[in-house]
């Protein structure tokens, strides 16, 4: 009965993924993991990612840690300029890439097919990991499009990058901040405007333990 019922509910989820609707995740476990200060002492890089999945309720906890909504108004866990909130999260899997929404805590599905590769570029690592979460700046939040705009709009991408990073140590998985990627071609994927600028990612995963 348990097995009928988780199939079932894998099913409905993957027929409301393939709708293009929002998914609910799971509320973020707000107690989960390591202390902040032991995360910090066990941060890390890691390349090496096994195959192994992220259940929903682990990729919640790390994308609610990444730029959640943790306050009523609006705020989320991860400060930016002017509370402009231009950095957007898109999670590329072996299904398809889906946009984090963080006021609502779900993922709306944006396109299908497998396209990790274009988050790769190249480091095969990168295509072994389950997950792969780029940032994305919306730069037509700034005033204008220049120097300051870009420093910080990479300044906010940097911060949701660590909480990442903080995230996954404390919670127990892999990751690395990567700057390389196929960008443009991104970009036309998600058919987002000229003025998106992909600047971050952060494969996610389990770290491969080699014997």
């Amino acid at each position: 009965m348990i097995r009928y019922i988780f199939a079932t509910a894998t099913i409905v989820f993957s027929a409301i993924t393939m709708s293009g609707e929002e998914i609910s995740m799971l509320a973020p476990e707000k107690s989960a993991g390591a202390p902040v200060m032991e995360a910090l002492a066990n941060r890390r890089s890691i390349r090496n990612f096994s195959e192994k999945e992220l259940s929903r309720q682990q990729l919640g906890n790390i994308l609610w840690a990444a730029k959640g909504q943790n306050r009523p108004d609006g705020r989320q866990t991860a400060p930016s300029c002017r509370n402009l909130q231009e950095i957007k999260l898109f999670v590329f899997d072996k299904n398809g890439v889906s946009e984090y929404m963080p006021s609502t805590h779900s993922l709306r599905h944006v396109v299908d097919g497998d396209y990790r590769n274009l988050v790769a570029a190249g480091q095969e690592s990168v295509n072994v990991a389950p997950v792969s979460i780029v940032m994305i700046a919306d730069m037509s939040k700034f005033d204008k499009i220049d120097e300051r705009a870009l420093m910080m709009a990479s300044a906010d991408a940097g911060i949701v990058s660590e909480n990442i990073s903080v995230a996954c140590a404390g919670l127990g998985f892999a990751t690395v901040p990567r700057g390389m990627m196929k960008s443009a071609e991104i970009i036309t994927l998600l058919n987002l405007p000229e003025n998106h600028i992909a600047i971050l990612n952060n494969p996610v995963g389990f770290e491969f333990e080699t014997k």
